[in-house]
């Protein structure tokens, strides 16, 4: 009963979102049309672009790199664009997810919930904390974790579980650290990396990350999304491409994780947490070059 409320809250709250983009894309048609960007490009692009999302591949930190290189946006719609450009995507691997991975509710509910209300309550506070010095413990931490698995795939370390569900004092723990999950999306900082991280450290099957990264994102991002679409600050073209080419690659890659043992799984897990940290340590390298720069 609770999986299919949440599963219909998904539907609702990301289809408010699709209407409020509709209408947008009916009123400034001519825009959309003469907005810059190859379409076959596009299209490939966001296919692989959200195929490697449903893996836990940041799409910000590719968007990000991508979109102002190729000239598809401005920066002062970039942000609005990354956002904007997900929140379909980001839908469709909840929803593929959550229905077809076997995890117990309250391990879903909760960290869902603890994410959105970090999200939520946090930027007034994290505003104010040093971004670099959190990016340094982050990076420790995943360093550590991703030793840790790697350890247990040599045999000198206990492998991650197959447990679907925690209880007691490991689920309180896992709602507090989703909700610190939730508030370093607000500087910058990914969850996915992170929950990986701690699914697999607490003995859980590593494919119960999926649903619950998915579904905390599915509740956060379209909020923030409409206010966007409303200030007219994101591109159209590339909200459309990722809603049409983007969910294909979502699909094609639900569809092989679905598919893949944990021992594989372990091993994604492993490369993810890898690029995350090899990408937060060259942008404090970057940043600290241009502090130097600017000095």
């Amino acid at each position: 009963m609770l999986l299919t409320v949440i599963l219909t809250l998904i539907v609702l709250v990301n289809g408010s979102f699709i209407l409020q983009i509709v209408k947008d894309f009916t009123r400034n048609r001519s825009e959309l049309v003469n907005e810059p960007g190859n379409p076959i490009l596009m299209a490939l692009s966001q296919f692989f672009i959200f195929f490697l999302s449903t893996f836990g591949i940041s799409d910000f930190a590719i968007g990000a790199s991508l979109y102002p290189k190729a000239n598809w946006v401005g920066d002062k719609k970039l942000p609005g664009t990354l956002n904007t450009a997900c929140v379909v995507p980001v839908a469709a691997m909840a929803l593929a997810y959550i229905s077809s991975i076997e995890v117990g509710i309250a391990t879903l509910l909760i960290p869902i919930v603890a994410q959105v209300v970090g999200a939520y309550i946090s930027p007034r506070f994290v505003v104010k904390l040093p971004k670099n010095t959190i990016k340094k413990f982050v990076i420790a931490g995943l360093i550590v974790a991703g030793g840790l698995i790697l350890a247990g795939k040599l045999g000198v370390y206990p492998s991650g579980g197959t447990k679907t569900s925690l209880q007691g004092f490991s689920l309180v723990m896992l709602g507090v650290l989703s909700m610190i999950y939730g508030a370093l999306n607000n500087i910058g900082i990914g969850s996915y990396a992170l929950t990986m991280a701690t699914v697999y450290a607490f003995g859980l099957n590593p494919a119960v990350a999926f649903p619950i990264m998915m579904g905390a994102c599915t509740f956060s991002v379209p909020v923030g999304s409409i206010q966007f679409v409303k200030l007219n600050s994101y591109s159209r073209k590339i909200t459309l491409f990722s809603a049409t080419f983007g969910v294909i690659g979502v699909l094609v890659a639900a569809f092989l994780v679905k598919g893949l043992n944990t021992n594989i799984l372990q091993w994604v897990v492993l490369g993810v947490i890898l690029y995350s940290v090899i990408s937060m340590i060259h942008d404090l390298r970057k940043e600290k070059a241009a502090n130097l720069k600017d000095a």
